[in-house]
């Protein structure tokens, strides 16, 4: 399952960028890049998307979902199957929902003599203290026992 130290990383570092993968009912594969992620514990993620967004459309579909997970000396795919937990989250003036996934598989996709030196560089752009509240709305949601 998701390795411990990982888990542990991904929550204390909050936004954590991920690429999301979904299914569609007639098997197109739809890739999309995320930050909203928070690991319950090693078999379980909990995430959130625009209620919106194609990934959520394709979620509701199939529930098929994989993640690419990148930090210091890992790259992970994680594979398993996503359900809707919550429409919406009230705080939020844009429909976000909240979506989780229990983790089947995990594979470990580096190659021999190669390695990742972190997690994907991500920063803010625009109003950067709007974006840090928004992040912080969303967060505390995933965090919550629902």
């Amino acid at each position: 399952m998701i390795p411990k130290e990982l888990v542990d990383f991904i929550r204390a570092l909050g936004v954590f960028p991920v690429v999301l993968g979904t299914v569609d009912r007639d098997s197109n594969q739809h890739l999309t890049f995320i930050t909203w992620v928070y690991p319950l514990d090693d078999r379980t993620i909990r995430f959130a998307l625009s209620s919106k967004a194609t990934s959520a459309k394709n979620i509701a579909e199939t529930g098929k979902v994989s993640f690419m997970i990148f930090g210091a000396n890992i790259a992970l795919a994680i594979y398993g199957k996503a359900k809707l937990i919550l429409d919406s989250i009230e705080e939020v003036k844009f429909p976000v929902s909240v979506f989780e996934a229990s983790v089947e598989r995990v594979e470990n996709v580096l190659f021999p003599g190669g390695t990742v030196t972190g997690p994907i560089p991500f920063a803010h752009t625009g109003d950067l203290l709007k974006a840090s509240e928004l992040d912080e709305l969303v967060l505390s949601a995933l965090r919550k026992q629902l």
